[in-house]
């Protein structure tokens, strides 16, 4: 697997990582994916070491914390091999979110928290999840860092925060990564805020990079999937967009035919395109599906392929109900 870096503190990670949030769900989101496998899971973290693809995110919230013990178990005596990175920023009560909580001593409780349910020493990369509005981001940031002197942790992002607030946390401490749904079906972070990651040197980790498996071509309407998975309420598959929305997979899929590849390695490769700089995380809980997403890395993509690519029609409804619309800054 080839390597990319983000920032420009050291971090060095493959082109390609793997979420796992597939494999636990969220705080009062259901399964968001459909049941989970729990062996097959953690064969495929195993297998994704075995391959390279050994940039793994989890976070807090996803379970809630379940998700961090089942990566902690998968690393067991392998934590050498493993580049770990995890998200804090929710108040989570009675199994619960119930609001985000930047607050200095919520800092503190997150890292000890992490630390203890994946079973390591320190965490590679550090992100707040969402942003706290009622928190300075020099107050979170602040904290962030000194975990970074303690050796808690090596490296600090931010998930879903706008160019302003970016170059403020910036100041108080290096970032060397931005985590946002970023892909050919999601292209809100283009222009000011990608501009903003690459005058100060910070990486982009785009997660669902393949539109929640929607530019895979293979889900199914949402009416059919379970009654806990997350896409029955994702605004781009309801209310007529599903159908909308194909005539991106169309084009996708013709081009991936032309290649001999997948509609999802195609979409990964655009990603790749963009800069050296950019390390999408595709989740999946299958070895089979791990092991064809790693092969996009390889995908070469032609300036035509390139061209009509970008030059796809925007896709029909937003990206999150109000109220998760109302968590990211922009």
């Amino acid at each position: 697997m080839h390597l990319r870096k983000l920032g420009t503190q050291g971090l060095e990670v493959p082109a390609i990582g793997l979420g796992t949030m597939g494999m636990a769900g969220v705080a009062g989101m259901g399964d968001m994916y459909g049941p989970v496998d729990e062996a097959e899971a953690i064969a495929t973290i195993h297998r994704a070491l075995d391959i390279g693809v050994n940039f793994f995110d989890t976070a807090e919230i996803y379970g809630p914390y379940t998700n961090e013990r089942l990566l902690g178990r998968a690393l067991q005596g392998r934590r050498d091999r493993a580049i770990v990175a995890t998200k804090f920023g929710f108040r989570i009560e009675g199994g619960q979110m119930t609001g985000v909580d930047g607050r200095p001593e919520n800092v503190r409780r997150a890292i000890d928290g992490s630390l203890e349910r994946l079973g390591v020493e320190y965490i590679d990369l550090w992100y707040q999840h969402r942003l706290d509005r009622g928190v300075p981001i020099e107050e979170t940031v602040g904290a962030m860092a000194e975990q970074v002197r303690a050796g808690k942790v090596r490296y600090l992002g931010l998930s879903e925060v706008g160019a302003a607030t970016l170059r403020r946390a910036h100041a108080v401490h290096p970032l060397s990564a931005l985590q946002s749904e970023y892909s050919l079906w999601e292209r809100g972070i283009e222009g000011d805020l990608i501009g903003a990651c690459r005058e100060l040197g910070i990486g982009i980790v785009p997660y669902s990079p393949l539109g929640r498996g929607f530019l895979t071509g293979l889900v199914p309407k949402p009416e059919t999937l379970g009654p806990t998975d997350y896409r029955r309420l994702d605004p781009r598959f309801t209310g007529g967009n599903y159908e909308r929305n194909f005539a991106i997979v169309d084009e996708v899929a013709g081009i991936a035919a032309r290649l001999g590849a997948t509609p999802a390695q195609v979409a990964l490769a655009w990603l790749l395109h963009q800069g050296s700089d950019i390390v999408p995380i595709p989740g999946t809980k299958r070895r089979s599906y791990l092991e064809a997403n790693a092969a996009a890395a390889d995908l070469a993509l032609t300036a035509a392929d390139l061209a009509a690519l970008g030059a796809l029609q925007p896709t029909a409804g937003q990206r999150y109900t109000e109220r998760g619309m109302a968590a990211i800054e922009r």
